[in-house]
């Protein structure tokens, strides 16, 4: 009897959650059916914050962008995706078109084009960059001031032409200046007074000698970083180089001597190329800068070694007259708090006989490659030492550092020419 009415009891309790359970359930699905969401906004904005962005679907939104040019000569191309560039090169033009005012690049390169008027450039006095390398323009057929005043130009090329004279005047803003592969023989005094601006010179493959460097023509450009002087007709050193100078370029000319304290005043030097010239004789601690980086030597006469500064990483001394390596003069000291940091050594077509000596190794203890390739014998003819190359395999750390490609198998960077000078936007 107890049982049954235990069970009965249990069976009550049991309806008793299930009908509770219901009219919860029913309460909250009343809730949700009778909830206006719109209860939680107010109808009218609160004109205390309005919204940044107040959108308005009768208008169409776009992208912002640049305006299709009004104007363009129909020789040109101004693409609407680049407003303010006009594209005139490789059209074999004899004339400059008129230029509108909204351009800023103008590409002219590669023409037919023998004069520079001003009447081309009126309009144009937005003009930031100004390509007309590779046509047939001669200094005498450039009008006088026309470059001058373009107020906001910043780049202006010029190579491949028949310029023999500096251009001048020029603006007071231009920064980099391409003058190489032209027949330049005459730089008027006052030529490069004003370019106070200009961090990048090439005046690369022209007729300039030492007369017409005479002077204090390039210690007024306070900004100059990089000048190209290569294959010219130098017999020594251009002087009065400005203090920010860190690139030079001077290949092909026919330099005999640098002056021991020629670098005293160009303490920023990072990279020097000199080869094809005709040095004999180095003094011994003409290259003892602390910003050397890179030393180009090659294709000289010189007979013996000189002082390595502990910043620099790549030696060119190839084809020059050197029998003995004397690695005491390049590495007077060893300190291992502040080694040096030589890396790469090309000395083929010397006139070694045997490899430089295994101490090397402990001076310059970051040194990868030597390169002997082979070398000149006493009868004119080549000889290879019984080691062409010597590599000094990688540490892991020096390893995960190695860029891919920067040197090939037999020692000589990748692209190298020998007509190569410092790429105008090196720095």
């Amino acid at each position: 009897m107890r049982a049954i009415l235990h069970e009965n009891n249990k069976t009550m309790f049991l309806c008793q959650l299930s009908i509770i359970s219901l009219l919860f359930g029913a309460m909250v699905f009343c809730q949700h059916q009778n909830y206006d969401f719109e209860y939680e906004y107010d109808e009218e904005p609160d004109e205390e914050y309005p919204p940044i962005f107040h959108f308005n679907p009768s208008i169409e939104y776009v992208i912002p962008h640049f305006p299709t040019p009004i104007k363009c000569p129909q020789e040109c191309f101004c693409p609407p995706t680049f407003p303010l560039s006009m594209y005139c090169d490789h059209r074999k033009l004899k004339m400059i078109p008129n230029i509108p005012s909204h351009i800023q690049q103008l590409y002219l390169q590669h023409n037919d084009i023998e004069a520079v008027t001003a009447q081309s450039f009126v309009n144009a006095t937005a003009l930031k960059e100004i390509n007309l390398s590779h046509n047939k323009i001669k200094s005498h057929m450039i009008d006088h001031g026309v470059f001058a005043k373009l107020s906001n130009l910043v780049q202006l090329h010029l190579e491949h032409n028949k310029l023999d004279e500096f251009p001048f005047p020029l603006p007071i803003t231009l920064e980099r200046l391409f003058l190489g592969f032209n027949e330049i023989s005459k730089l008027p005094r006052n030529a490069l007074k004003g370019l106070v601006n200009v961090t990048m010179l090439d005046l690369c493959n022209n007729y300039l000698d030492d007369s017409l460097l005479k002077g204090k023509y390039f210690s007024n450009m306070k900004n100059l970083m990089q000048i190209n002087l290569c294959n010219n007709r130098l017999h020594t050193m251009p002087p009065d180089l400005p203090f920010s100078l860190m690139y030079l370029s001077l290949e092909n000319n026919s330099i005999s001597y640098i002056p021991e304290n020629y670098f005293n005043r160009l303490p920023k030097i990072t990279a020097l190329r000199m080869s094809h010239n005709n040095l004999q004789e180095i003094p011994y601690n003409v290259f003892n800068l602390s910003n050397l980086v890179e030393l180009n030597l090659g294709h000289n006469k010189l007979k013996q070694a000189f002082y390595i500064p502990r910043s620099l990483q790549h030696l060119y001394i190839e084809d020059n007259d050197i029998e003995f390596v004397n690695i005491t003069l390049m590495c007077p000291s060893i300190d291992p708090r502040n080694a040096n940091h030589l890396t790469y050594i090309r000395m083929d077509q010397n006139k070694l006989t045997a490899p430089i000596s295994i101490y090397a190794f402990f001076c310059f203890p970051h040194i990868r490659i030597i390169y002997y390739g082979e070398q000149k014998s006493s009868i004119n003819q080549l000889t290879q030492l019984r080691t062409p190359v010597v590599r000094r395999f990688l540490t892991p750390e020096e390893y995960d550092e190695a860029d891919d490609g920067q040197e090939t198998e037999d020692g000589h960077e990748e692209g190298e020419r020998e007509d190569d000078y410092f790429h105008p936007y090196v720095y």
